[in-house]
């Protein structure tokens, strides 16, 4: 079974900053201390919303230990890679129109 213990108070911090700075409005649904149900709801510059979560213990590539998080956007069905939190930021606010 895939634990969770990867996601941190400071990795959810790292998370949050990198989608302020890349200018996306997002929420978290609050869950820190239960890593498995954690989720972020950003917005996109064109009103789309994605739901970011984390990445289960056995999707992280010991070479890329920064890469805990994994986006989703229904329309237009997107999924993305694990990703690091600058990345993820990056991939959803470069999203094509």
């Amino acid at each position: 079974m895939a634990t969770f213990t990867h996601i941190t108070p400071a990795r959810c911090t790292q998370l949050g900053s990198a989608l302020t700075a890349a200018g996306l409005a997002w929420t978290d649904n609050g869950n820190q201390d239960r890593p498995e149900l954690l989720t972020y709801t950003v917005t996109d510059p064109h009103g789309r919303r994605w739901t970011i979560g984390p990445a289960t213990s056995n999707q992280i590539a010991p070479s890329r230990p920064a890469s805990l998080w994994q986006a989703g956007c229904a329309e237009p069905f997107h999924h993305s890679p694990v990703l690091s939190a600058q990345t993820v930021a990056a991939r959803i606010r470069d999203f094509p129109a």
